[in-house]
């Protein structure tokens, strides 16, 4: 795996967008500081290759789009691959290695926690699963989207490819049963199920994700030997069908924007199903952030918040000019920007509150301040 030195990214920090030049300048200090750490954890790193993107677009330096490919590269031989702890070897999905350099998201990719996954005779702990390994498919489809922006990035269609390879594997593995339901966690082989519940929003990340690997896939013509995700869509539209989205938690909020406004972006094409969909959506996430904002959550200190958790919902929030559908929701800009704003300010993040989510609170803060390589065009 290759690595950058810490150089090239020291003299990206003066060299700014003119429009915005402090919050690029922020996010690149930010993003920079996490490069140099290189822990590998799915979600974290989905919304970094983003940000480095967002990066190059931003200072014109083309190092930062280099460091996106990098950390695609270190995410697929670290989490495609088994951990250095286990008695398993090899690509998850038993490939060989030849195999698996051409095809490193066909076993899925590993979530990075620092535990190993609960053995099959090893009883529930609910405390101890947040913290085991496996894999969990709202995290396998932030990764998607991060191979799908480096595709539109650099025009290649292999990042296309592979995305969805993981969306056909992912979907195999987390969904199952007639009519259809899915799991929240798999086991790192995705063999098993570690925890059965299904996640509110995955049926509904799966079928964005379908949505826009295909338009994406048509856009580039890559070949047409990749998987086909129409059965995968179906199986979350039907999954979709009278479920309850609106949730009053703030990540949720904030994936639940971001998944209307790239819903929106692409429904223009005479697609009844999406078209419908993005009006419940606006809807749930419109009696989301009621609910969110009579709480007072945002009234609280920093010491009793959760950075990445009300920066998910300022990314969300940043989403809501970009597309007309999401025009109801304008009244609620003030919000994400106040949040941004909060977690922006050093000394709101002196606690342990943020320092022990350093890396995830940190790319999440870079995005909200620089949300188009995340959110796209």
């Amino acid at each position: 795996m290759r690595h950058l030195c810490s150089a090239v990214f020291a003299s990206n920090l003066t060299r700014v967008s003119p429009a915005h030049p402090s919050a690029v300048a922020s996010a690149a200090e930010l993003m920079a500081s996490f490069a140099k750490r290189g822990q590998r954890y799915l979600w974290t790193d989905a919304f970094a290759v983003c940000n480095f993107l967002a990066l190059a677009t931003a200072t014109g330096e083309t190092a930062w789009r280099a460091q996106a490919l990098v950390l695609v590269d270190q995410v697929h031989h670290v989490l495609g691959r088994h951990r250095p702890d286990d008695s398993r070897t090899g690509w998850l999905s038993g490939l060989s290695d030849r195999e698996g350099e051409a095809h490193p998201t066909r076993g899925g990719l590993r979530i990075g926690k620092p535990l190993p996954e609960r053995a099959p005779a090893e009883p529930f702990d609910e405390r101890l699963e947040w913290d085991r390994d496996g894999q969990y498919f709202h995290y396998l489809t932030q990764w998607m989207h991060a191979l799908d922006q480096v595709a539109k990035a650099t025009g290649k269609g292999r990042y296309s490819d592979w995305a969805r390879e993981l969306a056909q594997v992912s979907h195999a593995a987390f969904t199952q049963g007639a009519p259809p339901r899915m799991v929240w966690k798999k086991s790192i082989d995705l063999r098993r199920a570690l925890v059965s519940s299904m996640g509110q929003h995955d049926p509904l990340d799966g079928y964005v994700a379908c949505v826009e690997l295909d338009a994406t896939a048509r856009e580039l013509g890559v070949s047409s030997q990749a998987p086909i995700l129409a059965r995968a869509r179906a199986d979350f539209a039907a999954m979709l069908a009278g479920a309850e989205l609106a949730t009053g938690d703030p990540l949720g909020l904030g994936v639940l924007l971001v998944d209307a406004c790239r819903l929106a972006r692409l429904a223009g094409t005479g697609d009844a199903q999406t078209d419908a969909l993005v009006g419940r959506l606006v809807r749930a996430a419109a009696e989301g952030l009621s609910a969110w904002t009579v709480s007072g959550e945002e009234r609280l200190p920093a010491t009793h918040r959760l950075g990445f958790r009300e920066l998910g919902l300022a990314i969300g929030l940043a989403a809501v000019p970009r597309s007309p559908r999401l025009e109801s929701l304008s009244r609620y800009a003030a919000l994400g920007e106040a949040l941004t704003s909060f977690w922006h300010e050093p000394a709101q993040r002196a606690n342990r509150s943020w320092t022990e989510h350093r890396d995830i609170n940190e790319v999440m803060l870079a995005t909200a301040l620089l949300p188009d390589g995340y959110l796209g065009s």
